[in-house]
């Protein structure tokens, strides 16, 4: 049986004093939870978040990690900047990063192969463009996403990463795949990880939806037999709604 885990991605918002608000309030709602539970915060939040998850469940996460230990790479941050700061999870290859911000499948393994190295737990980002959904691209474009972050990565080090299926025409559009096309997509990636290492990896290896999950949808989409949980935007910013999205995955 896979854990299911629910990531709150906080993308950019939430100042220190709405950081330790929201956690404040989400931490007593979800301290049965029988799932894995992330907050991955903006970089500035990342201390305090993780001094106030102290004696909680809820783990903390950062949005992106360098690929390199240290050197002349402004605007990037590193792993043992994160670590000292208290995050354990870190998101790699987010659709935002990829479509605004140059990262490639090539920089992608860069960064999960650094993850890995320095002991976080990665979340890996994969997923299609609108355009490319209906040109009948999906698998295709999901299998290349995958196989290029996997490039060189050991089996073992494979198992340690949690996949997040995230249409990107389904991110902050209020849009979302049926649950059927979720988890369809979802078995396609399992494959594809299959292919690369195995069925022990595949089956132990959890994959999120990061479409849009919210508390009004999380139900159907969990119950999906692939769906081991959610990638959550806009819905995490709202601890009410958050709680209510961990509690349903079981």
């Amino acid at each position: 049986m896979r854990k299911p885990i629910i990531a709150g991605n906080w993308k950019m918002n939430k100042t220190a004093a709405e950081c330790r608000e929201l956690i404040e309030a989400l931490a007593p709602q979800v301290k049965g939870a029988q799932c894995d539970v992330v907050v991955c915060v903006p970089y500035t939040d990342i201390a305090l978040a993780a001094e106030l998850c102290k004696g909680t469940n809820i783990a903390v996460g950062a949005q992106n990690i360098a690929w390199a230990d240290n050197g002349a790479f402004t605007g990037e941050v590193s792993a043992a900047m994160l670590k000292e700061a208290g995050a354990t999870y870190v998101v790699i290859g987010h659709s935002e990063r990829r479509q605004y911000f140059g990262e490639t499948d090539a920089s992608v393994n860069a960064r999960l192969t650094q993850a890995l190295k320095t002991g976080f737990n990665p979340i890996l980002c994969v997923g299609e463009m609108l355009d490319e959904r209906e040109g009948g691209k999906t698998e295709q474009v999901c299998r290349t996403q995958v196989v290029g972050a996997f490039k060189n990565i050991s089996a073992a080090d494979a198992q340690k990463v949690v996949i997040a299926y995230e249409p990107v025409w389904a991110i902050g559009t209020g849009k979302t795949a049926t649950d059927e096309q979720a988890n369809e997509t979802i078995g396609y990636i399992r494959s594809v990880v299959k292919e690369l290492y195995g069925a022990a990896v595949a089956d132990g290896m959890r994959i999120q939806y990061g479409g849009s999950m919210n508390a009004k949808n999380v139900a159907g989409l969990m119950a999906q037999p692939e769906i081991d949980g959610g990638l959550i935007g806009g819905a995490s910013l709202k601890p009410d709604d958050f709680a209510i999205i961990v509690n349903t995955a079981k």
